[in-house]
């Protein structure tokens, strides 16, 4: 290969379709940037964009940072720009990358899975649709499947050969092995990526998912301490990276740095992550707060669910949904969560809500513990926490929706329960709070 060719091709060796060497380097910059999650992967696509405006990838790559934070008409309009472009300058590859993505953008999930597995059979070295399916909010994750860790590590592991040691693939593929139980093998999978590439903050936020899994609370708050410092606020997993270490203080007792930590980089007003992430991070780490008897101020709970209804003020994803809930149901507004609730049965009836009832089921059963009625949530829950994978989002995610069925079971001093699911927990991993539950559940 040219040095002129090698600047047509993407980092994974695959043909580009631009005239301009500049937009060639400013893609590839922006998606690195965007696959490592650090800032101005935007900038470089419109950089890209400037230098060959009839370069197809750079405007579908631009739509996908719009639709991280929720910026619909103009991601729209990209990939319609996208899809123009490529028809009449693109190959049959390229053709099929904007297509994948266009419909993910469009919020057309089923589709969107389905044409990424057919896409990576002929072209499994395409990095941007392969991240697709993976991650928290990949397509496998809200695709409502019950066995959506296990499709996520089988996918890893059928292109593995095709990636060798890249930091990108290596750090996806170690989160999907943490998520599905070999936390070990995860976690120095993990550790290797985060070597090759010390800038990559997918890395790290990958990292701490398995050290929350192996119940290393200390290690995650060393990496996050030396490591955060190099990565600007404005970083779409910034505030995902400190919630890791709010957990942490929770799980030591420290409520008070917990909140300290929700005050100064996760609450809406100072928060620069996407909506979704802001959204269920104030959500998750205020419930984790109250529901464990820490006092939270009414004003965080009314600023983060204003901000919440303002950006999802329509039914949505299950795991959106789920935390749409635990603001309702904390504070008190009964009107937006029987809405909400009555759409989500409606879709159930209608076979529209591919995650099932343990949607419906989780939402009445955190209305029912804010109102302190622990038996009816212990009766709501206790049917579906086998499935509360299908709701999406990381195995850390979910876990709120286990403690509050501890919680519930102490409370209503329904301890057989409460010790069955501590021990299973605490033969998992170690965790100062859960043994706090574990002294309580004796009773």
């Amino acid at each position: 290969m040219s040095a002129s060719e090698a600047r047509h091709r993407d980092r994974y060796g695959l043909p580009i379709s631009t005239v301009s060497s500049e937009a060639a380097d400013a893609y590839r910059s922006g998606i690195d940037l965007m696959l490592s999650s650090r800032p101005s992967a935007a900038e470089a696509f419109e950089c890209a964009i400037t230098q060959d405006p009839d370069f197809a990838l750079t405007h579908i790559g631009r739509a996908r940072l719009h639709s991280f934070y929720q910026q619909g008409d103009a991601a729209r309009q990209r990939a319609a720009i996208a899809r123009d472009l490529v028809r009449r300058r693109g190959t049959e590859r390229e053709r099929s990358h904007v297509e994948t993505l266009a419909l993910a953008i469009e919020g057309r999930l089923a589709p969107a899975l389905a044409s990424a597995l057919r896409h990576l059979e002929t072209w499994p070295r395409d990095a941007v649709v392969m991240s697709l399916p993976l991650g928290a909010f990949g397509l496998f994750a809200f695709s409502g499947m019950a066995d959506h860790d296990q499709a996520r590590q089988d996918l890893c592991e059928r292109y593995a050969a095709d990636y060798g040691d890249d930091w990108w693939f290596l750090a996806n593929h170690g989160w999907a092995l943490t998520e599905n139980g070999e936390v070990a093998t995860g976690r120095a999978m993990t550790e290797h990526a985060l070597a090759m590439r010390r800038d990559n903050a997918y890395a790290v936020h990958a990292l701490l998912h398995a050290m929350f899994e192996d119940g290393a609370v200390t290690d995650a708050d060393a990496l996050v301490t030396q490591w955060i410092g190099s990565y600007d606020r404005s970083g779409i997993l910034y505030g995902h990276i400190c919630w890791h270490q709010a957990l942490g203080a929770l799980d030591q007792g420290d409520a008070a740095r917990a909140l300290s930590i929700y005050a100064d980089v996760l609450q809406p007003s100072v928060n620069a992550a996407p909506p979704l992430n802001t959204m269920s991070d104030c959500a998750s780490l205020l419930w984790r707060l109250s529901a464990d008897g820490h006092a939270v101020a009414d004003t965080l709970w009314a600023d983060a669910e204003a901000y919440a209804k303002s950006h999802f003020p329509r039914q949505g994803l299950p795991f959106v949904e789920f935390h749409m809930a635990l603001l309702a149901a904390a504070t008190g507004d009964q009107a937006a969560l029987e809405q909400r609730l009555g759409v989500i049965e409606q879709r159930l009836a209608d076979g529209q809500l591919s995650a099932g009832p343990v949607v419906p089921r989780t939402v009445r059963a955190l209305n029912a513990f804010a109102r302190g009625d622990y038996h009816a949530c212990i009766r709501e829950l206790e049917p579906v926490l086998a499935d509360v994978v299908r709701i999406g989002g990381s195995h850390a995610q979910r876990e709120i929706i286990e403690d509050t069925f501890i919680i519930a079971a102490i409370r209503s001093r329904d301890l057989t329960k409460a010790r069955a699911l501590l021990d299973q927990r605490l033969h998992r991993r170690p965790s100062s709070r859960d043994a706090r539950w574990r002294v309580a559940a004796d009773g």
